[in-house]
Protein backbone atom coordinates (compact mmCIF):
# COMPACT_ATOMS: atom_id res chain seq x y z
CA UNK A 1 0.00 0.00 0.00
CA UNK A 2 1.39 3.18 -1.11
CA UNK A 3 1.86 5.32 2.03
CA UNK A 4 1.36 8.45 -0.03
CA UNK A 5 -2.04 7.16 -1.30
CA UNK A 6 -3.11 6.18 1.78
CA UNK A 7 -2.62 9.57 3.44
CA UNK A 8 -4.11 11.84 0.37
CA UNK A 9 -7.33 9.79 0.59
CA UNK A 10 -7.33 10.04 4.42
CA UNK A 11 -7.08 13.12 5.08
CA UNK A 12 -9.08 14.43 1.80
CA UNK A 13 -12.01 12.08 2.75
CA UNK A 14 -11.72 13.30 6.68
CA UNK A 15 -11.68 17.31 5.32
CA UNK A 16 -14.99 16.32 2.54
CA UNK A 17 -17.13 14.62 6.10
CA UNK A 18 -16.58 18.58 8.19
CA UNK A 19 -19.19 21.06 7.24
CA UNK A 20 -18.08 24.89 7.75
CA UNK A 21 -20.94 25.06 10.16
CA UNK A 22 -19.57 22.15 12.16
CA UNK A 23 -16.23 23.76 12.32
CA UNK A 24 -17.42 27.29 13.48
CA UNK A 25 -17.26 28.97 9.99
CA UNK A 26 -19.81 31.03 7.75
CA UNK A 27 -20.43 28.81 4.99
CA UNK A 28 -20.07 31.91 2.55
CA UNK A 29 -22.32 31.82 -1.06
CA UNK A 30 -20.56 29.72 -4.39
CA UNK A 31 -19.10 26.82 -2.81
CA UNK A 32 -17.93 24.12 -4.56
CA UNK A 33 -17.08 21.60 -1.76
CA UNK A 34 -19.40 20.21 0.56
CA UNK A 35 -16.46 19.96 3.52
CA UNK A 36 -14.25 22.39 4.28
CA UNK A 37 -11.31 23.68 1.81
CA UNK A 38 -7.96 23.33 2.36
CA UNK A 39 -7.58 26.75 3.37
CA UNK A 40 -9.88 26.27 6.04
CA UNK A 41 -8.08 23.03 7.43
CA UNK A 42 -5.15 25.22 7.58
CA UNK A 43 -6.27 27.84 9.38
CA UNK A 44 -7.68 25.89 12.01
CA UNK A 45 -4.56 23.74 12.43
CA UNK A 46 -2.50 27.22 12.66
CA UNK A 47 -0.27 26.47 9.69
CA UNK A 48 -0.08 27.51 6.14
CA UNK A 49 -2.41 26.85 3.20
CA UNK A 50 0.82 25.39 1.02
CA UNK A 51 1.91 23.35 3.99
CA UNK A 52 -1.10 21.62 4.57
CA UNK A 53 -1.34 21.22 0.62
CA UNK A 54 1.70 19.95 0.86
CA UNK A 55 0.52 17.17 3.66
CA UNK A 56 -2.47 16.57 1.92
CA UNK A 57 -0.49 15.66 -1.60
CA UNK A 58 0.84 12.70 1.15
CA UNK A 59 4.12 14.51 1.86
CA UNK A 60 3.71 14.11 5.61
CA UNK A 61 7.13 12.74 6.72
CA UNK A 62 8.67 15.05 9.10
CA UNK A 63 5.47 16.52 10.24
CA UNK A 64 5.87 17.05 13.97
CA UNK A 65 3.58 15.74 16.47
CA UNK A 66 2.32 18.88 17.12
CA UNK A 67 1.34 19.53 13.48
CA UNK A 68 -0.35 16.22 13.59
CA UNK A 69 -2.42 17.02 16.64
CA UNK A 70 -3.48 20.57 15.34
CA UNK A 71 -4.67 19.10 11.97
CA UNK A 72 -6.52 16.14 13.64
CA UNK A 73 -8.36 18.62 15.61
CA UNK A 74 -9.10 20.13 12.96
CA UNK A 75 -10.56 17.75 11.16
CA UNK A 76 -12.01 16.76 14.01
CA UNK A 77 -10.86 13.54 14.04
CA UNK A 78 -11.93 11.19 16.70
CA UNK A 79 -9.21 8.63 18.89
CA UNK A 80 -9.00 5.77 16.29
CA UNK A 81 -8.78 8.33 13.43
CA UNK A 82 -5.88 10.32 15.27
CA UNK A 83 -4.34 7.04 15.70
CA UNK A 84 -4.55 6.05 12.43
CA UNK A 85 -2.99 9.56 11.02
CA UNK A 86 0.20 9.18 13.43
CA UNK A 87 0.41 5.44 12.32
CA UNK A 88 0.69 6.87 8.87
CA UNK A 89 3.48 9.39 9.50
CA UNK A 90 5.60 7.06 11.31
CA UNK A 91 5.01 4.97 8.45
CA UNK A 92 6.29 7.66 6.31
CA UNK A 93 9.52 8.23 8.55
CA UNK A 94 10.11 4.92 8.71
CA UNK A 95 9.46 4.40 12.41
CA UNK A 96 6.80 1.26 13.44
CA UNK A 97 4.20 2.48 15.05
CA UNK A 98 4.51 2.49 18.92
CA UNK A 99 1.13 1.22 19.72
CA UNK A 100 1.68 -2.35 19.34
CA UNK A 101 4.90 -4.65 19.32
CA UNK A 102 6.57 -5.71 16.27
CA UNK A 103 4.89 -8.64 14.59
CA UNK A 104 5.83 -12.09 13.74
CA UNK A 105 7.68 -12.16 10.37
CA UNK A 106 5.44 -12.54 7.34
CA UNK A 107 4.61 -16.20 6.34
CA UNK A 108 5.53 -17.81 9.99
CA UNK A 109 2.56 -19.96 11.25
CA UNK A 110 1.12 -18.73 14.21
CA UNK A 111 2.01 -21.33 16.88
CA UNK A 112 -1.05 -22.00 19.97
CA UNK A 113 0.71 -21.82 23.17
CA UNK A 114 -0.80 -24.55 25.46
CA UNK A 115 -1.20 -22.43 28.27
CA UNK A 116 -3.48 -19.89 25.54
CA UNK A 117 -5.78 -22.89 24.68
CA UNK A 118 -5.99 -23.42 28.40
CA UNK A 119 -6.66 -20.12 29.05
CA UNK A 120 -9.61 -20.27 26.59
CA UNK A 121 -10.90 -23.63 27.59
CA UNK A 122 -11.14 -22.31 31.22
CA UNK A 123 -13.78 -19.87 29.87
CA UNK A 124 -17.15 -22.10 29.84
CA UNK A 125 -20.04 -19.35 30.08
CA UNK A 126 -18.68 -17.06 27.46
CA UNK A 127 -17.37 -16.67 24.05
CA UNK A 128 -13.80 -16.89 23.70
CA UNK A 129 -11.49 -17.06 20.62
CA UNK A 130 -7.92 -15.41 18.98
CA UNK A 131 -7.49 -13.56 15.89
CA UNK A 132 -4.98 -11.90 14.16
CA UNK A 133 -4.40 -8.91 12.27
CA UNK A 134 -5.69 -10.63 9.23
CA UNK A 135 -8.71 -11.34 10.54
CA UNK A 136 -8.22 -15.51 10.95
CA UNK A 137 -9.91 -17.14 13.58
CA UNK A 138 -7.01 -18.97 15.57
CA UNK A 139 -8.24 -21.09 18.50
CA UNK A 140 -11.38 -21.05 20.35
CA UNK A 141 -12.95 -22.04 23.65
CA UNK A 142 -15.55 -24.61 23.60
CA UNK A 143 -19.01 -22.21 23.67
CA UNK A 144 -16.61 -20.62 20.67
CA UNK A 145 -16.71 -23.45 18.71
CA UNK A 146 -19.95 -24.09 18.83
CA UNK A 147 -21.20 -19.95 18.33
CA UNK A 148 -19.11 -19.65 15.37
CA UNK A 149 -19.90 -23.55 13.27
CA UNK A 150 -21.24 -21.59 10.95
CA UNK A 151 -18.38 -19.87 10.31
CA UNK A 152 -15.75 -22.63 11.07
CA UNK A 153 -17.36 -25.17 8.85
CA UNK A 154 -17.39 -28.95 8.40
CA UNK A 155 -13.43 -29.01 7.94
CA UNK A 156 -12.04 -27.74 10.84
CA UNK A 157 -9.78 -25.32 9.09
CA UNK A 158 -9.05 -22.21 10.00
CA UNK A 159 -11.13 -19.40 8.77
CA UNK A 160 -11.27 -15.98 7.71
CA UNK A 161 -13.70 -13.47 9.45
CA UNK A 162 -13.63 -11.01 6.74
CA UNK A 163 -13.93 -13.85 3.62
CA UNK A 164 -16.73 -14.93 5.49
CA UNK A 165 -18.42 -11.56 6.10
CA UNK A 166 -18.22 -10.62 2.41
CA UNK A 167 -17.96 -13.83 0.46
CA UNK A 168 -20.27 -16.04 2.13
CA UNK A 169 -24.08 -15.44 2.05
CA UNK A 170 -24.16 -17.44 5.09
CA UNK A 171 -22.76 -14.13 6.87
CA UNK A 172 -26.28 -12.51 6.12
CA UNK A 173 -28.01 -14.72 8.53
CA UNK A 174 -25.70 -15.05 10.95
CA UNK A 175 -25.33 -11.58 11.19
CA UNK A 176 -28.76 -9.54 11.58
CA UNK A 177 -26.91 -6.33 11.23
CA UNK A 178 -24.82 -7.77 8.65
CA UNK A 179 -23.67 -3.67 7.01
CA UNK A 180 -23.10 -2.93 10.56
CA UNK A 181 -20.59 -5.72 10.91
CA UNK A 182 -19.07 -5.27 6.85
CA UNK A 183 -18.74 -1.70 7.89
CA UNK A 184 -16.30 -2.08 11.37
CA UNK A 185 -14.93 -4.94 9.95
CA UNK A 186 -13.04 -2.90 7.21
CA UNK A 187 -12.36 -0.20 9.18
CA UNK A 188 -10.23 -2.42 11.45
CA UNK A 189 -8.76 -3.64 8.72
CA UNK A 190 -7.94 -0.48 7.48
CA UNK A 191 -6.81 0.73 10.52
CA UNK A 192 -4.22 -2.34 11.00
CA UNK A 193 -3.13 -1.48 7.84
CA UNK A 194 -1.54 1.49 8.55
CA UNK A 195 -0.30 0.27 11.34
CA UNK A 196 1.99 -1.83 9.17
CA UNK A 197 1.31 -0.61 5.33
CA UNK A 198 4.39 -3.29 4.36
CA UNK A 199 1.85 -6.43 5.78
CA UNK A 200 2.13 -8.42 2.59
CA UNK A 201 -0.88 -11.05 3.56
CA UNK A 202 -2.70 -8.64 4.71
CA UNK A 203 -2.32 -6.68 1.44
CA UNK A 204 -3.59 -9.60 -0.70
CA UNK A 205 -6.73 -9.60 1.46
CA UNK A 206 -7.42 -6.49 0.61
CA UNK A 207 -6.69 -7.34 -2.72
CA UNK A 208 -8.84 -10.53 -3.07
CA UNK A 209 -12.22 -8.95 -1.01
CA UNK A 210 -11.84 -6.13 -3.53
CA UNK A 211 -11.84 -8.19 -6.13
CA UNK A 212 -14.34 -10.27 -5.44
CA UNK A 213 -16.81 -7.83 -3.61
CA UNK A 214 -18.21 -4.61 -4.52
CA UNK A 215 -19.24 -3.49 -1.02
CA UNK A 216 -16.02 -4.41 0.67
CA UNK A 217 -14.10 -2.06 -2.21
CA UNK A 218 -16.79 0.75 -1.45
CA UNK A 219 -16.16 0.59 2.28
CA UNK A 220 -12.48 0.53 1.63
CA UNK A 221 -12.49 3.51 -0.47
CA UNK A 222 -14.28 5.45 2.38
CA UNK A 223 -10.79 4.97 4.54
CA UNK A 224 -13.12 4.97 7.83
CA UNK A 225 -11.21 2.99 10.86
CA UNK A 226 -12.11 2.17 13.88
CA UNK A 227 -10.91 0.04 17.12
CA UNK A 228 -12.81 -2.96 18.30
CA UNK A 229 -12.58 -2.69 22.23
CA UNK A 230 -15.77 -3.21 23.66
CA UNK A 231 -19.16 -2.95 22.67
CA UNK A 232 -22.91 -4.57 21.81
CA UNK A 233 -23.81 -7.15 19.04
CA UNK A 234 -26.39 -8.96 17.79
CA UNK A 235 -25.92 -12.45 16.24
CA UNK A 236 -28.21 -15.36 14.57
CA UNK A 237 -27.16 -18.93 14.94
CA UNK A 238 -28.84 -21.31 13.23
CA UNK A 239 -29.19 -23.81 16.45
CA UNK A 240 -30.49 -21.29 19.40
CA UNK A 241 -31.79 -17.97 17.47
CA UNK A 242 -30.77 -13.95 17.81
CA UNK A 243 -28.33 -13.54 20.67
CA UNK A 244 -27.12 -10.16 22.09
CA UNK A 245 -24.13 -10.39 23.54
CA UNK A 246 -21.40 -7.90 24.78
CA UNK A 247 -17.88 -7.92 23.79
CA UNK A 248 -14.66 -6.99 25.62
CA UNK A 249 -10.95 -7.25 23.57
CA UNK A 250 -7.47 -8.14 24.94
CA UNK A 251 -4.33 -7.93 23.38
CA UNK A 252 -2.38 -10.20 23.80
CA UNK A 253 1.32 -8.93 24.54
CA UNK A 254 2.91 -12.24 24.37
CA UNK A 255 1.85 -12.61 20.43
CA UNK A 256 2.21 -9.34 19.07
CA UNK A 257 -0.86 -8.17 16.56
CA UNK A 258 -2.96 -11.21 18.13
CA UNK A 259 -6.13 -10.53 20.29
CA UNK A 260 -8.50 -12.36 22.38
CA UNK A 261 -12.36 -11.51 22.56
CA UNK A 262 -14.96 -12.53 24.72
CA UNK A 263 -18.50 -12.62 24.16
CA UNK A 264 -20.68 -12.70 27.04
CA UNK A 265 -24.55 -12.73 27.70
CA UNK A 266 -26.30 -10.38 30.51
CA UNK A 267 -27.12 -12.68 33.55
CA UNK A 268 -30.77 -14.02 33.47
CA UNK A 269 -31.52 -13.10 29.86
CA UNK A 270 -32.85 -14.89 27.02
CA UNK A 271 -29.40 -14.90 25.40
CA UNK A 272 -27.63 -16.14 28.35
CA UNK A 273 -30.12 -18.98 28.14
CA UNK A 274 -29.83 -19.96 24.54
CA UNK A 275 -25.23 -19.47 25.51
CA UNK A 276 -26.53 -22.47 27.66
CA UNK A 277 -28.07 -24.44 24.90
CA UNK A 278 -25.98 -23.70 22.41
CA UNK A 279 -23.09 -25.10 25.03
CA UNK A 280 -24.90 -28.16 25.25
CA UNK A 281 -25.37 -29.10 21.75
CA UNK A 282 -21.72 -28.14 21.00
CA UNK A 283 -20.56 -30.87 23.92
CA UNK A 284 -22.88 -33.39 22.25
CA UNK A 285 -21.53 -32.75 18.96
CA UNK A 286 -17.90 -32.42 20.01
CA UNK A 287 -18.40 -36.41 21.65
CA UNK A 288 -20.05 -37.50 18.36
CA UNK A 289 -17.92 -36.09 15.83
CA UNK A 290 -14.61 -33.87 17.75
CA UNK A 291 -12.75 -31.77 15.15
CA UNK A 292 -10.34 -29.48 16.39
CA UNK A 293 -9.38 -25.83 14.46
CA UNK A 294 -6.59 -26.33 12.66
CA UNK A 295 -4.45 -23.78 10.91
CA UNK A 296 -4.07 -23.57 6.87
Amino acid sequence: MDNRTEVREFLMTRRARVTPEAAGLTAGANRRVAGLRRSEVASLAGVSVEYYAKLERGAISGASAAVLEAVSRALQLDDAERAHLFDLARAADGIPTSGRPRRRAAGKTAVLRPSLQWALSSITDGIAFVRDTHQNLLAVNELGRAFYSPVIGDGGRMPNLARFQFLDPAARDFYPDWDLFAEMCVAIMRAEAGRDPHDKALQDLVGELSTRSDVFRRLWAAHDVRTHGAGVKRFRHPVVGEVTLAYEEFALTADPGTVMLVYTAEPGSPSAERLRLLASWGAEQHRTSPTPLATE
